[in-house]
């Protein structure tokens, strides 16, 4: 269980950061940043959580609880030989439970015909920028596999979060009836 007594530790002070195996690294390298764009993901999420009537709270406060999985599973290197259990990573079932959500909400929506514009209503624009974060949180991770070990789980939970997003703005824009769709080409001179 986590323990703070102090918030401020001075340690950090030199541009450098402890992970959860101790390890010190810079502030601004790939691990870190990467569990930082999961960080701002979830403060995004708590802004979105102050909607009024908001639905799905439940999944919504799950997602936040996973987005610290993650940023645990990240800010502690995996190693070759670590034994099971030993550093909490995102696991399958996590990954599964949003993509039953995905079909859940997905189900009752009319297929797209074109690109739908981050907008509609205040709930689905939080959700597309919620996704749009996500995309930037999954790409930071992606660099970061290029260079260290990283469970592929992490990574395979923020795709479907992203996907979970987009489909969840839908609804949040009347079942996809209140969606803004792309016109290709629409402010072009004829």
């Amino acid at each position: 269980m986590v323990f703070l007594s102090r918030i401020y530790t001075k340690t950090g002070d030199q541009g450098q950061t402890a992970l959860g195996d101790g390890t010190r690294l810079a502030k601004d390298h790939p691990r870190v940043a990467a569990y930082g764009e999961v960080d701002e993901l979830n403060a995004v999420l708590g802004v979105f959580a102050t909607l009024p009537d908001l639905p799905e709270l439940e999944l919504l406060r799950s997602i936040q609880n996973d987005l610290f999985d993650v940023g645990a599973d990240l800010c502690v290197p995996q190693t070759p030989t670590e034994p099971a259990g030993k550093s909490l990573r995102i696991q399958p079932e996590q990954v599964a439970r949003l993509e039953r959500a995905i079909d859940r909400l997905n189900e009752p929506l009319q297929p797209l015909r074109s690109f739908v514009l981050p907008g509609g209503t205040p709930a689905a624009a939080w959700l597309h920028l919620a996704r749009t974060v996500c995309r930037r949180a999954e790409r930071a991770v992606v660099t970061l596999m290029k260079s260290e070990p990283v469970n592929g789980q992490a990574l395979i939970y923020l795709n479907r979060l992203s996907d979970l997003f987009f489909v969840w703005a839908r609804v949040a824009n009347g079942q996809g009836q209140q969606d803004v769709l792309w016109e290709p080409g629409k402010t072009q001179e004829k």
